[in-house]
């Protein structure tokens, strides 16, 4: 397998990034530099995570995660190759959904306190008969007499 970058940590400068001789060197500067890496002064080819306490992790896997997207074929050490290794937790990002549909659905579930026993159910007798039933437009009643 041919690589083009390596990343790894160095005891002296934190996160490193190295080209290899597969990738031109201009083309592997323009790439780290984009990806907030800085040479390191004195050691040719070798370059340094800008600001590595600012969630270095995090930036660095995305490096590795960025470069292997665009096609490159990247070596980094377990912790920060997000191929092989478990991602950082992420807080979770609550939007209030979920913890609404439970409060709906435990309360769908439980007995309301105005109702403490189960309601009867009575069989319907003959339908109640109305005192007016409309004609055109008039009331008329249902019992003995005139209209007006």
């Amino acid at each position: 397998m041919s690589d083009h970058f390596r990343f790894g940590a160095h005891p002296d400068h934190g996160f490193v990034a190295a080209a290899t001789a597969n990738i031109p060197a201009h083309l592997a500067d323009w790439f780290l530099v984009r990806e907030q890496f800085e040479p390191v002064p004195d050691t040719p080819g070798l370059y340094r995570l800008t600001h590595p306490e600012q969630d270095g992790i995090r930036r660095t896997r995305q490096a590795v995660h960025d470069l292997r997207r665009h096609g490159y074929e990247v070596q980094a050490d377990y912790s920060l190759d997000p191929g092989r290794s478990a991602s950082p937790p992420q807080p979770a990002v609550r939007n209030g959904l979920m913890e609404r549909r439970n409060r709906i659905a435990q309360a769908a579930a439980t007995r309301s306190p105005q109702r403490l026993t189960a309601p009867t159910t009575t069989t319907p007798g003959a339908a109640p008969q109305p005192a007016s039933v409309p004609v055109n437009g008039r009331a008329q009643t249902a019992g003995k007499g005139l209209g007006r």
